[in-house]
């Protein structure tokens, strides 16, 4: 158990070492794990969080050729026939060990963070309009007992210092 505490500590230490030394600015709101956008409901921790709660999923093609990460708003619908429409191929959700070889993630803790491990940049980025225009956005910093809070353009400027492509999509 402490070595799994002292790798949370890590990770999230190089979240906000990553984003401090882009001058990206965010606010900090640590709370019990969770797992879901439900968890997060009636948390006293997580009251303040000003950021769209969204839904970090994922996926990949049906041979593992190509990745994807879509973040879109917790309430909507993932419609992956609209995706497979979108990305010309059949979609389905990656596994945990495509998770944790590629973004170095854990189930649970997928978030466009993970994108820091993302070296190759093999994961595509999919952003629904409705995050990409939200005046703050909130994420976990790889790790689910945290949550950062940036602004619109804070955001924008993380998204600007990967190398992964990214799309702006109508989810």
């Amino acid at each position: 158990m402490r070595a799994l505490c002292f790798f949370y500590v890590v990770v999230l230490m190089e979240v906000k070492d990553y984003l401090s030394n882009k001058g990206i600015t965010f606010k900090e709101f640590k709370h019990p794990a969770v797992f879901t956008c439900e968890d997060v409901e009636g948390l006293e921790e997580c009251k303040g969080i000003r950021g769209v709660h969204s839904k970090n999923l994922f996926l990949k093609d049906r041979k593992s050729r190509n990745f994807y990460l879509v973040i879109m708003p917790a309430e909507k619908k993932l419609e992956l026939g609209k995706l497979e429409e979108l990305f010309g191929e059949k979609i389905k959700f990656a596994n945990p060990a495509d998770l944790k070889s590629i973004l170095g993630l854990e189930p649970g803790s997928v978030s466009p963070f993970g994108l820091i491990n993302d070296v190759e940049a093999k994961v595509k980025l999919v952003v629904d309009k409705d995050i990409w225009g939200s005046e703050f956005v909130s994420f976990h910093p790889n790790i689910n007992t945290a949550t950062l809070e940036l602004a619109q353009q804070e955001f924008r400027k993380y998204l600007d210092s990967l190398k992964n492509e990214k799309k702006v999509v109508a989810l």
